[in-house]
């Protein structure tokens, strides 16, 4: 039944199982979970990995591109014999292969107005793993609508960021009220590179907040921005407070 674990669930989930923090509470938790993953390439890719791994029980995949040979690099969900494949197909097939027991839904066109807000709502938490700002923020729009927690993660060169924006939380700013308008000189990584490793620990770090805020255990990154220095192997943390005049959340917040 979807309400307990068999044996075959119990015995995959057993490492987790095992922590004091998840125990099989927490694992049912990640049964009931859905997610939205938001662009399968180099965070997509761990992000998706993780949660599949771990049981999360629906997975809403989200991408309009296909793989090309540059990508494989880093977009590690993928293999040579993807090129050319739909990036969401490339996903299902290798996440199918990894846990059947993971029910998976494809959204293969660009998601933006109402096919946006349908996808966010129909899940639990949003993972922010595109490579645009324009995307970022109506992701960000969208779940703050909803109400609905949003992992956002970012990796450019040897440089990396990771943040949780929680609607539920009044205390937490939402991305707007962190990034703002964004850049006019937005880069990509087909423009200044990036290395593969960077963007699997920043993916890998996203799927761990995201187990957290389904599970419910430890301090879910919610106010803070951590900062990644892929070069230097370090790692800093800024407090990000929310900014009541934000043109996205302030009107949620003053309900």
């Amino acid at each position: 039944m979807f309400n307990e674990l068999n044996d075959d669930e119990l015995l995959r989930y057993s490492r987790q199982i095992l922590l004091a923090q998840v125990d099989v509470e927490g694992q049912l938790r990640l049964k009931h979970g859905r997610v939205l993953i938001v662009g399968l390439g180099g965070l997509g890719s761990p992000v998706a990995l993780y949660l599949a791994a771990a049981g999360v029980g629906e997975l809403h995949l989200a991408d309009f591109d296909t793989v090309d040979l540059t990508n494989l690099q880093r977009q590690v969900i993928h293999d040579s014999q993807s090129v050319g494949v739909g990036k969401v197909d490339s996903a299902m097939a290798r996440l199918a292969r990894l846990n059947p027991g993971v029910r998976l839904v494809a959204h293969r066109q660009v998601l933006d107005g109402d096919t946006l807000a349908e996808a966010v709502s129909a899940v639990d938490l949003v993972v922010d793993c595109c490579d645009n700002f324009a995307t970022r923020e109506a992701v960000n729009a969208a779940c703050v609508a909803a109400g609905k927690p949003l992992v956002s993660g970012a990796a450019i060169r040897l440089e990396g960021q990771l943040a949780v924006f929680d609607p539920r939380d009044a205390a937490s700013p939402c991305y707007h009220c962190l990034y703002g308008h964004g850049s006019e000189a937005e880069l990509t990584c087909s423009e200044a590179g990036v290395i593969g490793p960077l963007v699997g620990l920043v993916g890998s770090l996203q799927a761990l907040e995201t187990l957290k805020l389904l599970a419910g255990f430890g301090e879910p990154l919610v106010g803070r921005l951590l900062l990644i220095d892929a070069f230097g192997s370090r790692f800093r943390e800024l407090k990000v407070k929310r900014d009541p005049h934000c043109a996205v959340c302030a009107g949620r917040h003053a309900q």
